[in-house]
């Protein structure tokens, strides 16, 4: 007696397809499950058994083989468990084996024979859609499984129900699509750039880095608003379109972190603790899954005081913060989680964090600020687009009656109608590169000189010339203007303060 039953594996963002072989043969009772199993896999023969037995039916008293194939696709968790039992059943007789033809299957069972969430839905409902098959899911991956939902998706919370369904007594109704809620969510829920006080340059650079995708850096003494302004992008950010969204969503679900439809077009903002490992950060594990760098995908990764967090765990960002996504590679297999994400990191001058404070006497010595610094490499600071102080604001300008800053909803207009002029081009100016990069940032032979004169006194590499040009392509476009002029130039070089600084030999807080 023999039946197969269609299921899928989870391998990064993907969801390669998986066979559920179940033969029954005579012999002495036993169940062996082959196909690269892991341990969460191989403990299944034990709870499908207690689940088949509660749920009312019989378990088969012969010798049970169940492959997995392919057989070098390695499979974990339980979300195997609902196929392996199903194909037991239908190999037993006890429900119908055409009835699984047109339907993959996954969820993990409990012991009285609930459906439990698993982890990856999103992935399986696309790959499961592709295939031409529809999917069966626990109750629990219901919301998630809904927002991508085209009549496709079943859900069910007891495997009595499932079996029902295939026997036709009691057919479940396919998952109706849901609307997802307001493009970015409830305004009055977010921080409103209202609430900085002063602060005019820092407000700029945040509404720089919003409308062009720019990397920003805000160091300054403690207090002076670095993560408030930072708390404040994302209400200033664009909504993601359909695809993002997918994107986005897909990553949270391998990570078991699903997205409810209010926050569906929500960039999603991550603020990982300074002492986050490397592998919490980028992603890892010997069973992959993704860091805090694919969970920003598509939005943003807050990195609060900068050099506090391990120098090593630092330069893994590097690579992704320049291809957009991150290669985990063990013995057995490769993964890659995307990561196109824009980094917004804060630091203090100095260990007391008062160097450079108009009024508190710092207490390091030059050899302590010298190795705080350091522990920031120039490869990794020439991945910032912009470093901007947040100086020190006075009482009367905190306290005093002067007129509030800008909302949230005048900057966003201003950061929506940019981002258009770069969706005509194609790209976001912050991925600008080759001969794009030359169109969209020609310069006149005055701005040629001051760029190529800068960039001898300062030390500029290359790449921060590009991300200079860059910038200054967003200064053009939230002007409104089709060609970049001098003084889009001059505003895009005076957010490299600390390139500025170290070309002149002064320290952080000069």
């Amino acid at each position: 007696m023999f039946a197969t039953v269609h299921s899928r594996a989870v391998l990064g963002v993907s969801a390669p397809p998986v066979t559920v072989e179940v033969h029954l043969s005579g012999g002495l009772p036993a169940l062996s499950i082959v196909g690269l199993p892991e341990t969460g896999v191989r403990e299944s023969k034990d709870r499908v058994r207690s689940a088949l037995l509660n749920a009312g039916f019989e378990f088969p008293a012969r010798r049970i083989t169940i492959n997995l194939a392919p057989a070098d696709l390695p499979k974990e968790g339980g979300r195997f468990d609902l196929p392996i039992a199903l194909g037991i059943l239908a190999a037993s007789g006890q429900i119908p084996a055409q009835a699984l033809e047109n339907t993959e299957f996954l969820g993990e069972l409990s012991l009285d024979g609930g459906l439990r969430p698993i982890k990856g839905a999103l992935p399986a409902i696309l790959a499961a859609r592709e295939a031409g098959r529809a999917l069966m899911v626990p109750q629990d991956n219901a919301a998630e499984a809904a927002l991508i939902s085209d009549g496709d998706v079943l859900a069910a919370s007891h495997i009595l129900a499932v079996c029902e369904h295939l026997h036709g007594r009691a057919r479940l109704v396919p998952l109706a699509r849901s609307e997802p809620g307001a493009a970015q969510g409830d305004p009055g829920a977010m921080p409103d750039l209202a609430d900085v006080r002063g602060q005019q340059v820092p407000r700029r650079a945040l509404e720089v880095a919003a409308a062009g995708a720019h990397n920003l850096l805000f160091f300054g003494t403690p207090g002076t608003g670095k993560s408030m302004l930072a708390s404040r992008l994302p209400g200033i950010l664009p909504a993601l379109d359909d695809a993002a969204a997918m994107e986005v969503a897909s990553v949270h679900s391998v990570a078991g972190q699903s997205l409810q439809s209010g926050g569906w077009r929500q960039p999603p903002f991550r603020s990982p603790h300074h002492t986050a490992s490397a592998v919490a950060l980028v992603g890892g594990g010997s069973s992959p899954r993704p860091g805090e760098i694919s969970l920003a995908h598509r939005g943003v990764l807050f990195l609060d005081e900068l050099p506090e967090f391990e120098r090593r765990v630092l330069e893994v960002l590097r690579e992704p913060m320049e291809s957009g996504e991150i290669v985990i590679s063990r013995a057995a297999r490769q993964v890659t989680f995307p990561a196109r994400f824009q980094v917004v990191a804060a630091m203090n001058p100095c260990p007391c964090g008062y160097s450079g404070h108009p009024s508190i006497e710092c207490q390091c010595t030059p050899t302590q600020v010298m190795r705080y610094r350091a522990r920031i490499s120039g490869p990794l600071l020439d991945r910032f687009d912009l470093h901007v102080e947040v100086p020190v604001q006075t009482g009367d300008v905190l306290l005093g009656p002067g007129e509030p800053g800008e909302t949230t909803a005048r900057v966003r207009e201003r950061v929506l109608a940019a981002r258009a002029r770069q969706n005509r081009r194609g790209v976001l100016n912050a991925f600008l590169a080759g001969r794009r990069l030359e169109d969209a940032c020609r310069l006149d032979a005055g701005s040629e000189q001051l760029l190529t004169s800068a960039m001898e006194r300062l030390g500029l590499s290359a790449r921060a010339l590009h991300r200079i040009l860059r910038v200054a392509r967003t200064l053009a476009d939230l002007d409104g203007s089709d060609h970049l002029r001098r003084q889009h130039l001059v505003e895009a070089l005076g957010y490299r303060q600390l390139d500025r600084q170290q070309g002149q030999g002064a320290n952080v807080s000069a």
